[in-house]
């Protein structure tokens, strides 16, 4: 009879030889479930007969749950330890906009495979805790308006990978440590409870970073002691600098001769400028009258610059532009730069025209030459002022040279008819990319491309209001993006805004006119602002803003978009075309929240021009690293992205 010493021994060999349960969809469900017990009972109404993947903010990939992403769904209390850690496998989790509360739980830290924490406009509280700097793959974190309290630590440094780190509107106190992350593109701490100044490594960061806070250095104002870097001077020894200040009498009268010297040749100069330009005034009145340029159009179905019902519309047949009179004295084209002139006025009449649309300032057209050179002709319509007031507006404009601007090659001035010459860009416009052919047959506008057109359009705009103080465009909508070749965005009909009178204002109110403007020919930079912010929701959304108008409440685009923030959160906004980029998802809800922040009411709350193009260009460079890591990690899943099935029937319309 065997002892049960030895019977002892031989189960539990046979108990080693058992390889423990795995972690599989089945765990994941559970983990899942107890998870909605916990703090969405009355919020989820998961389907328990069907898989755990069709559930909704649920994302797998190999038969495991990998994506929970939950955001503003109404999940309330503290979230118990020992739940979250069995979806072992976890990339990203998304709780953003709740009502959760307490700490968050401990045992994140054995999700090592976790990539992207959004935690924030929740109600979590405490320090914030050590363990999240154990998670060694973590490259976005943000825990923005929750009730952390105590210092910012150090141990930060720790995640090496971070790219995206929100802390703001917390009640966190202390100094700011140096923080040394070279991933580091976005970051924020305002309106905490700081102090110092702010560190070495972070002073590459605008400004909007660090609001609200007795805080001081980089893009702030100076802390004491320190010299800003636009008014510091090489210090010169007192004993020197007395020395250098006393000057001989020699010194002395050599000045006043010099001085009186240029008194009198600034005064030779003035007077030869001003007899150069009495010649110039007597022969421009004995000139001949300018001529009348006549066009023929068939514009059949064309409306304010786009084709109707937002579906390209068949074009004209090809128009032509008639010469003057004969016996008629012509003026010529008045060309911008040093290049080449390659037609003169005779070979733009005759070139052949084809209707591009009628828009606030007048119709455009495209001209072909008769040498194959391609242009875009605007015809303006009521301007009515002196030629001398005229060209010194149009010269200003054709002075403009920015690779996001199109650029004016030349003008014709006329009684009766002005001129515009542009480079012809042959994609056409963003409104038609954005809203033409919604059917079978389009090709989804991606994350990418529109991304990039924002940025674009940013910085030519930005360009424009760098040129003078008070320069702006005036009439920013997305009829007036035009688009290159490689779907290169430039900004068109800079300046014009200036030229027209009252008749052209009414076109551009529609969506676009900012709150504050009760005359649209006064235009500003902060009215532009707005305006951008429309284009940059028109771009996330896929919606007109004269769309937004027509439905039964008569609310306007960024109004519509706010209210769906509060009530449903910003999964319910975007573009069904850009649902299937979920890698990037955090970088297109800061791009909303920018252009929030770009159209809020009040001119004083809505960033510049500058920022703007600041806060795109760290949006981008995270998603590009995103996408690039979750390529490198996953090479699979960017093949299978497009595959996902998303659930996309949620989305309301405004229409």
């Amino acid at each position: 009879m065997a002892s049960p010493l030895w019977v002892l021994c031989w189960a539990a060999c046979l108990l080693c030889l058992v390889p423990p349960a795995r972690p599989d969809l089945a765990s994941d469900g559970k983990a899942l479930l107890a998870f909605r017990t916990a703090v969405g009972r009355m919020a989820l109404s998961w389907n328990t007969t069907t898989s755990p993947c069709a559930w909704q903010g649920v994302v797998c990939e190999n038969g495991r749950v990998v994506l929970l992403r939950l955001p503003g769904v109404g999940l309330i209390g503290p979230i118990p330890t020992g739940i979250l850690s069995n979806l072992t496998v976890l990339r990203t989790l998304s709780l953003r906009f709740n009502a959760l509360s307490g700490a968050i739980p401990s045992d994140l830290a054995s999700l090592s495979q976790l990539r992207n924490l959004y935690l924030q406009g929740n109600r979590f509280s405490g320090e914030i805790p050590t363990f999240l700097f154990s998670i060694p793959n973590l490259v976005r974190l943000n825990l923005a308006r929750n009730n952390f309290s105590g210092g910012i630590s150090p141990d930060f440094n720790k995640l090496t990978r971070l790219g995206t780190l929100y802390l703001e509107e917390n009640q966190l106190t202390g100094e700011i440590p140096n923080l040394d992350l070279p991933n580091l593109v976005q970051f924020n701490v305002s309106y905490n409870q700081l102090n110092g100044s702010v560190p070495q490594k972070l002073r590459s960061k605008p400004a909007a970073a660090f609001l609200g806070m007795s805080l001081c250095g980089g893009p702030l104002t100076p802390c004491p002691g320190e010299i800003s870097p636009t008014s510091s001077v090489p210090s010169v020894p007192s004993s020197e600098a007395k020395k250098d200040h006393k000057l001989s009498g020699g010194a002395i009268a050599g000045i006043a001769i010099g001085a009186v010297a240029g008194f009198l040749l600034l005064l030779l100069i003035i007077i030869l400028l001003c007899r150069r330009k009495s010649s110039k005034s007597g022969t421009a009145e004995v000139a001949a009258k300018p001529p009348e340029v006549e066009v023929a159009l068939r514009d059949k179905g064309i409306v304010d610059g786009e084709p109707g019902n937002g579906v390209a519309a068949h074009r004209p047949p090809p128009t032509s532009v008639a010469a003057p009179a004969k016996g008629e004295n012509t003026k010529k084209l008045l060309f911008f730069g040093t290049g080449p002139r390659t037609f003169e006025l005779e070979d733009l009449l005759r070139a052949s025209a084809e209707v591009l649309g009628k828009g606030t300032f007048g119709t455009a057209y495209k001209a072909v030459l008769e040498m194959g050179t391609v242009v875009a002709v605007k015809r303006l319509r009521d301007v009515s002022m002196p030629e001398k007031e005229f060209r010194e507006k149009i010269e200003a404009v054709g002075a403009m040279d920015h690779p996001n601007l199109v650029p004016l090659r030349a003008y014709y001035y006329s009684n009766d008819e002005k001129l515009l010459v542009y480079d012809y860009m042959s994609m056409g416009s963003l409104s038609a990319l954005l809203h033409g052919n919604r059917g079978s047959g389009r090709t989804p506008l991606d994350w990418e491309t529109r991304s990039a057109i924002a940025l674009a359009a940013a910085q030519g705009i930005e360009y424009i209001h760098s040129t003078a103080p008070s320069a702006s465009h005036g009439n920013i909508k997305s009829s007036n993006i035009l688009l290159a070749k490689s779907h290169e965005a430039r900004v068109s009909d800079h300046g014009l805004a200036h030229l027209v009178g009252p008749s052209s204002t009414p076109n551009r109110v529609a969506g676009y006119r900012a709150p504050e403007v009760t005359d649209p020919r006064k235009v500003s930079q902060k009215a532009d602002v707005y305006s951008f912010g429309v284009l940059l929701l028109e771009l996330l959304t896929g919606k007109a803003p004269a769309q937004a108008l027509l439905n039964e409440e008569g609310v306007d685009l960024p109004r519509w978009v706010q209210s769906v923030v509060r009530e449903e959160w910003t999964s319910e906004v975007f573009d069904m075309e850009l649902l299937r980029y979920q890698t990037v998802e955090e970088d297109m809800v800061q791009l909303l929240q920018l252009a929030i922040d770009c159209a809020a009411q009040y001119p004083d709350k809505r960033p510049t021009m500058a920022d703007v193009v600041i806060r795109i260009e760290e949006i981008r460079k995270s998603s590009l690293r995103a996408l690039e890591q979750d390529h490198h990690d996953h090479p699979q899943t960017m093949e299978d992205l497009d595959h996902l099935s998303l659930r996309t029937d949620s989305i309301p319309s405004i229409s």
